[in-house]
């Protein structure tokens, strides 16, 4: 036997009621103290094949490390290690 029916809006709410946990900042996970302009590989998961800063959703950064990472990537930009465009 089964058990008893439930309808697609009982079904559907208890689906959205699972609640997911935050995630972390790449670098508040790695406890990062400020990011070095001179880290290519770090800089280039940040911006697009364009060459544009991803945003904090895209990116997953927090704020504070937000503003860190644009302000190495244009250093970076315009000391010459990194292209302004792709």
């Amino acid at each position: 036997m089964r058990g008893p029916k439930l309808d697609k809006k009982t079904d559907r709410k208890q689906k959205r009621s699972r609640v997911r946990e935050p995630s972390k900042c790449r670098f508040c996970r790695e406890k990062t103290e400020e990011i070095d302009y001179k880290d290519l590989a770090t800089l280039q998961k940040l911006v697009s094949s364009q060459g544009k800063h991803f945003s904090r959703k895209r990116s997953g950064n927090c704020a504070t490390h937000q503003r860190d990472s644009r302000r190495a990537l244009k250093h970076a930009r315009y000391i010459g290690l990194m292209p302004f465009c792709g």
